[in-house]
């Protein structure tokens, strides 16, 4: 049976008093790649640090392609580890060339064996031409590339990659995306990315992790996390949600799109209904009755800013292409189903 290239089990860590990670246990199979998303302070990045060795595990344990590597008062360096790093300032050494930096961890191997390995690494991230340069001649990708080549130079059982994207303008960063993904798929190393962008997790990743203040609050697919959110964190911080509120009666709730389902909540409890702008289609009178406010092309899709007639609610449809009704025209809304979730209620009635 083949070992997990990851296991993080029970962990926890505080700075100065304070849980920044409490009991998050997890596992990646090998060659898997797994995001691990939350907002800013969540803990992610001190979960990362945890499973690198840049921190020490004060409960729980970590273990690397079968090998427990940390417990409390026990922790494998780094560099002992099998593991490669990729910061989000990529950490490139600015006195050495491309070739040098690629060949950095590569000490225990011969010169030639080394500098062989290195401009392999090279040409797998298409910088073979480059390798003579240093880092500052080198555009952002091209650093990211470097970056990433110095890490899978070693042949790690585990890659992991702090928000390795963020330092990048949005026009470079999706180009950077697509070729770090191919190189991540071709190398089969398992990888752990760490990010605050869904929508970045939801493309690079197989599985999401979402974490909130220091606890996994979901471990699931792309697809799963998107359609099954268990809470109305992870639908929130997924996209912009339009929110109705409700009281459930026998066990589920009106709004002026129907009864919604609300399954495992007690009747008068209050509830969110959350509707993705997706979930909302423009349609003919028998849909609920709303006037268009405002409309917002994007190009590929549209923003329609509605007002609800029966209860003054502001809500946003996002429909596909640039065509949509005049702001002041009447319209009919109807909600996909599958795009409303119904969770108790955790703020004051709101868009949003």
């Amino acid at each position: 049976m083949t070992e997990p290239a990851l296991v993080l089990e029970k962990v926890s860590h505080a700075y100065d008093g304070v849980r920044a990670v409490a009991e998050v246990s997890l596992a990646m199979a090998p060659g898997e790649l797994v995001s691990l998303l939350g907002p800013s302070g969540c803990g992610k990045t001190t979960l990362l640090r945890l499973a690198a060795g840049l921190e020490p595990v004060q409960e729980g344990r970590v273990a690397i392609a079968g090998r427990e590597v940390a417990r409390p008062g026990v922790s494998v360096p780094p560099e002992g580890r099998g593991v490669g790093l990729v910061f989000q300032d990529y950490a490139l050494f600015p006195h050495l060339r491309v070739i040098d930096n690629v060949a950095f961890g590569l000490h225990r191997l011969p010169a030639a064996a080394r500098r062989a390995r290195a401009m392999a690494m090279l040409g797998r991230v298409g910088l073979a031409a480059l390798s003579e340069r240093y880092p500052h001649a080198l555009s952002g990708g091209e650093q990211q590339r470097v970056a990433l080549a110095r890490a899978l130079a070693p042949r790690p059982a585990l890659l992991l990659l702090d928000e390795p994207f963020s330092g990048l303008d949005i026009r470079l960063r999706d180009r950077v995306r697509d070729e770090t993904l191919a190189i991540l798929q071709a190398s089969g190393t398992a990888t752990l990315i760490v990010t605050h962008d869904p929508e970045e997790a939801m493309y690079m990743a197989e599985r999401i992790v979402v974490m909130r203040a220091g606890r996994l609050m979901q471990d699931d697919t792309p697809l799963g996390l998107y359609s099954r959110p268990a809470n109305a964190f992870i639908a929130r911080f997924l996209s912009r949600v339009n929110c109705l509120h409700a009281t459930v009666r026998d066990g589920t709730v009106e709004s002026p799109f129907g009864c919604f389902a609300a399954d495992g909540i007690d009747d008068g409890v209050r509830v969110d209904v959350l509707i993705r702008p997706e979930g909302l289609r423009l349609g003919g009178a028998d849909g609920a009755a709303a006037r268009v406010l405002a409309v917002h092309p994007l190009g590929h899709s549209t923003i329609v800013v509605l007002r609800l007639e029966a209860t003054g609610a502001e809500l946003r449809a996002r429909i596909a292409g640039a065509r949509a009704p005049a702001p002041g025209c009447r319209v009919g809304l109807v909600v996909d189903p599958a795009q409303a979730f119904v969770f108790p209620c955790t703020g004051p009635v709101a868009s949003g």
